[in-house]
């Protein structure tokens, strides 16, 4: 077996900016406020100033930032929110923790996110289930927007409220727009292995409502109003570490450049395994932030099993879907089922992806792909 190579390479990111991050973390050791410090409301201006939302509340994780939005819009038992059965549980979870309902549809093959279709059906039958439509939560699947041109439409005539779940999209594009813009309420997730993570969980929560901030930052400290023993909401602990501040600040200063990285990766894959699979293929418009790289392929356990002994790691993403998972296959799915999302996780198989990628270490992982799919 020839030596394995990495499938997230963090360590080359923290080669490139280990002085100032430790400079940055020494700082937070030095004025010793270690929750809410001043490096808070920096990240925060940050990153509105970089995806252009009017305000940014950090949290303490991806999930908590769902969360907060769910919380903030008062989601609660009878409520259906509409979700994608093809991706993370955090997404169906923060639904299902409110006592509302997850209601599952399906996707599209070509780019793993929310089929406008799907969610018209699931919206038209919510009501024959006793529920009430609530809102809506597209995922923007592996760092590409979903189809908002078509599903904020839909939205609007039903009256739901959008939650744009970029989790794995902070920094795309869609028309020249960045992620953390679109819908009501965009949530992001900074786990170390996103496009943009820290070194421990933390998470973000954009929104162009003055309102809607004023109770996203009194829910992320249990509800509190002007004085910390005043609560006037019932809320969470969801604060955002100040190191964990600190270190996005930094990371921050090269990400631009490495979402450049990131598509230059991803081209010099589409190009080299177009034709021995269904690669993700780019779109007009669309400017993904590659959080993943992922191929269909047919006999996909063969492929990854040929891989491991070429040293290629890979990782599957979602070999089950939410409305097939045991905790959930209780909620109701769209009519007609999620046959896409059953396709997917038995096909999908993601390669590995980051901006140091360099040129022979991908021709390795491509050379190696077409040996084990053609073979």
């Amino acid at each position: 077996m020839r030596e394995s190579i990495p499938f997230i390479d963090l360590q080359a990111q923290r080669r490139r900016i280990k002085p100032e991050i430790d400079q940055a973390i020494a700082r937070v050791l030095e004025h010793g406020q270690f929750i809410m410090g001043p490096e808070i409301a920096e990240l925060e201006t940050r990153l509105s100033e970089f995806c252009g939302a009017r305000h940014t509340v950090v949290c303490a994780s991806g999930t908590d930032a769902l969360a907060l939005a769910l919380m903030a819009w008062e989601t609660g038992p009878g409520d259906a929110v509409f979700v994608p059965a093809y991706t993370f549980v955090a997404t169906a979870g923060v639904v299902a923790c409110r006592g509302a309902t997850p209601v599952f549809v399906d996707v599209l093959e070509d780019t793993f996110n929310m089929d406008p279709a799907s969610l018209e059906a699931a919206i038209a039958a919510a009501p024959k289930m006793g529920l009430r439509p609530k809102a809506v939560i597209p995922v923007d699947m592996f760092g590409r927007p979903a189809d908002y041109p078509a599903i904020l439409p839909i939205a609007g005539k039903h009256g739901l409220a959008v939650l744009s779940d970029a989790a794995q999209s902070f920094g795309a594009t869609l028309d020249g727009q960045r992620t953390g813009t679109f819908g009501q309420i965009t949530a992001t997730s900074f786990f170390p292995a996103k496009p943009l993570g820290c070194y421990g969980d933390g998470g973000a929560v954009f929104t162009d409502d003055e309102g809607l901030e004023r109770i996203l930052r009194s829910l992320r400290v249990h509800g509190q109003g002007s004085d910390k023993y005043d609560n006037v909401r019932i809320g969470i602990n969801g604060r955002l570490d100040t190191l964990q501040a600190a270190i996005l600040l930094q990371k921050l200063t090269v990400f631009e450049d490495e979402i450049t990285s990131r598509n230059r990766v991803a081209a010099r894959y589409n190009s080299a395994l177009r034709e021995v699979a269904r690669v993700p293929e780019s779109t007009k418009g669309v400017g993904s932030a590659w959080a993943q790289f992922t191929l269909l392929v047919e006999n996909r356990d063969r492929v990854a099993g040929r891989l491991k002994e070429a040293g290629i790691p890979t990782a599957i993403y979602y070999p089950i879907p939410l409305n097939a998972q045991q905790g959930y296959k209780h909620f109701p799915s769209v009519p007609g089922g999620v046959p896409v999302s059953d396709n997917l996780a038995t096909r999908a198989i993601s390669l590995p992806m980051h901006p140091y990628l360099e040129a022979p270490v991908q021709d390795r992982i491509i050379d190696a792909v077409k040996q084990a799919v053609q073979n």
